[in-house]
């Protein structure tokens, strides 16, 4: 029986040199190589091909935009973002994942390889699908402690076809939701990067724009008023958000293996329907719903940054952001305003909200007058009020016990004085 490995296969340096090394290092005879489309620009899959076709290499790309963007969505409604940004590339990963095993299994592969490092967070996601499966998972740049440089050697010296490794300075992952951007000078933290690392957004100006959005129980899916399915209403935004500068973000990562990273992401649309999302949970939820809501958030953001969106924790977490997602139906106004995407007007029929009760130009709401306020106002604080004056009273009496103390001790040194001075 053949021995057939699956490569997540890009077509850049990496997973180029993989290729001869699973055959060579690894004994495997026959390498297939697939892509799986989450909005990635043309121009790679047509790099991947080609470095396929000139390596002689069977190459499947599998299209999973509808599944990632879906996903992306379901990331909305649980207002997903890790460290300050919305999370792109760690969703894309465990949908990849899913494809090159589905296609392993379809083309008899007993085993699944990628191109990924020691040092990064992609070598987990990756893993955290493919090793619920029963097929071997090998990381040849891991396993063999590759370095850039020697691929780039390696590479030349076979004769591969790679553009010497170098796309340019930095290292950059696309997909439908966000555009990262690391490496060279990005590297160092003092680094000012100059505008020329933006592909998404403008630098902002003083235009403004506002769109309305339109939620069905969290799911966005109108723009002023059009219905979009999400592919088509996340690329639009993407442009529409990014021509205002929204949607940049430059941090220090702390990544799962405890190492901290510079990063920069584009992610127009993800800030765009963050904000808007969250701005109508702040119209339709209670106080106390919003208040636990931040704990389900952050750890349904945890499990997918780490590539387990698919953990037992997340599904109990689901449980939660459904119910509480069935209100957030209304509609949201965002202006795209000096680089930022900023919530300026909201509608709901499910509003837990009454501007009647809210005004100040209304003395009474129904049977509650404004005068009702006055027995919760003696209440409010009542408990500190007394724990502060029982301390105070409690450091008054040792006050007094260590005045006295002192009166007595004096008031024994002056007879023992008097004594002496007798003798």
């Amino acid at each position: 029986m053949t021995d057939r490995v699956a490569l997540a296969f890009s077509g850049g340096l990496d997973t180029t040199v993989c290729v001869p090394l699973l055959e060579e290092e690894y004994g495997y005879d026959d390498v297939i190589g697939v892509t799986v489309d989450v909005g990635q620009p043309d121009e790679e899959f047509v790099e991947a091909e080609a470095t396929a076709e000139a390596l002689d290499l069977d190459h499947y790309i599998v299209d999973a935009r509808a599944e990632f963007s879906e996903l992306c969505l379901d990331a909305v409604r649980a207002n997903a973002t890790y460290q300050g940004y919305p999370l792109g590339t760690a969703l894309a990963r465990p949908v990849i994942a899913e494809k090159i095993l589905s296609v392993a299994q379809e083309q008899g592969c007993t085993a699944l390889a990628h191109g990924c490092t020691g040092k990064g967070n992609d070598q987990l996601r990756f893993e955290a699908v493919w090793r619920a499966s029963d097929m071997d998972v090998i990381a040849p740049v891991r396993e063999l402690g590759l370095t850039r440089e020697w691929e780039m050697e390696y590479a030349a010296e076979r004769d591969l076809p790679v553009e010497g490794g170098n796309e340019g300075t930095w290292s950059i992952d696309t997909n439908l939701w966000s555009r990262s951007v690391e490496g060279g000078d990005l590297e160092h933290p003092e680094h000012v990067p100059g505008t020329e690392i933006y592909e998404w957004t403008e630098n902002p100006t003083a235009e403004t724009a506002e769109v309305e959005i339109g939620f069905d129980s969290g799911y966005p899916v109108t723009l002023d008023g059009e219905s979009m399915e999400p592919v088509e209403l996340i690329e639009t935004l993407n442009d529409l958000a990014g021509q205002y500068g929204v949607g940049r973000t430059d941090l220090m990562e702390d990544r799962m293996l405890g190492l901290k990273v510079r990063e920069n992401y584009e992610h127009p649309a993800a800030t765009t329907l963050l904000a808007a999302h969250e701005g109508l949970e702040q119209l339709v939820l209670t106080q106390e719903e919003r208040q636990f809501l931040t704990q389900v958030d952050q750890q349904w953001a945890q499990k997918a940054y780490e590539g387990l969106i698919d953990a037992p924790l997340v599904d109990a977490l689901e449980g939660f952001i459904d119910v509480t997602n069935q209100r957030v139906t209304g509609s949201v106004t965002v202006r795209f305003e000096g680089g930022q995407a900023r919530v300026v007007g909201r509608e709901s029929e499910y509003a837990a909200y009454s501007a009647s009760a809210a005004s100040f130009d209304t003395a009474s709401v129904g049977d509650i007058e404004q005068a009702d306020a006055t027995g919760v106002a003696k209440y409010h604080g009542f408990q500190s009020r007394l724990a502060n004056a029982a301390s105070e009273a409690s450091q008054t009496d040792a006050k007094i016990v260590g005045d006295e103390t002192d009166s007595t001790a004096e008031h024994a040194v002056s007879n023992e004085a008097d004594d002496t001075a007798a003798e």
